[in-house]
């Protein structure tokens, strides 16, 4: 494996006095609205009110960011023991869990749209293709943080696959000597490809929650495989990694919720809300 190294990029987006900014918050920012944007795109054609996804994400978004944090906090406690307590909140660094994240965000919607009196799954199938979205950016603040990478890589891989990627990718996974498995740039494209069939299906106007169910089975599916190849996964006991029992959890009760929702016929409304 012979390629040039040059310096990784720096995590500090702009420093102001005594306020810094780094890359992994502004991309995860940035993937937030875009996702927001592609969800109020698709309420105002539906027929929504116009700011029902803005409102939702003033609640969804910081309780998102805390049950992410207290997910990860959780599994990786004994990494905070000894350090100043202030670094659990220090999300900054690092060290948030999408699983948490989505724990969070879909009791917030559900609550909301009780509040709001109207559908949870007509929120969570607009919604849907936005998530993806966001996650496929939020994705790229790993990378920057040289973090959420896969093992070394082998002379095999780099020959067949790895040299063909973009140099900046190389350098930013050649850490310490070693250059590890892009990870996140895997699990990126298959949240883009993602969002593609979701778009794809929602054409075909399925049963309300559907493309929800899916995006949360594709997901996970996904997940579970890239999760293999990770050297910083959370562990629930010994070798046994959270994420791929929950990811194994979620598409089975994804299949599940699909086939009894039709069999019992208890929607009687389809994706744009005509009914059954």
């Amino acid at each position: 494996m012979l390629f040039t190294v040059s310096p990784p990029i720096d995590r500090i987006f702009i420093e102001v006095g005594p306020f810094t900014i780094y890359w992994y918050a502004v991309i995860i920012v940035s993937g937030v609205f875009l996702g927001l944007w592609m969800a109020t795109r698709e309420s105002e054609r539906l027929g929504l009110q116009k700011d029902i996804f803005t409102d939702l994400i003033i609640f969804a978004l910081p309780i998102a960011i805390i049950s992410a944090r207290i997910y990860y906090v959780i599994f990786e406690w004994e990494q905070y023991q000894g350090r100043p307590w202030w670094s659990i909140f220090a999300v900054w660094e690092g060290g948030i869990a999408i699983h948490g994240a989505l724990i969070g965000s879909v009791i917030t919607a559900i609550i909301f749209a009780r509040v709001k009196k109207v559908s949870f799954w007509q929120l969570a199938d607009i919604a849907a293709p936005g998530l993806l979205l966001g996650q496929a950016i939020g994705r790229w603040g790993n990378f920057v943080n040289q973090e959420a990478h896969g093992g070394p890589v082998s002379d095999a891989a780099y020959d067949n696959f790895i040299r063909f990627l973009p140099d900046f990718i190389e350098n930013q996974m050649y850490i310490d000597g070693v250059l590890y498995h892009p990870t996140f740039l895997y699990e990126s494209v298959l949240s883009f490809i993602g969002i593609i069939l979701l778009l794809i299906l929602r054409k075909y106007n399925p049963l309300r929650g559907e493309v929800f169910l899916s995006y949360i089975i594709w997901y996970s599916i996904g997940r579970y495989f890239i999760e293999g190849m990770r050297t910083d996964s959370l562990y629930i006991i010994g070798t046994l990694r959270t994420a791929q029992v929950i990811s194994i959890v979620l598409v089975l009760v994804g299949i599940a919720l699909i086939a009894y929702r039709r069999k019992s016929k208890t929607v009687n409304r389809r994706y744009n809300g005509k009914k059954v």
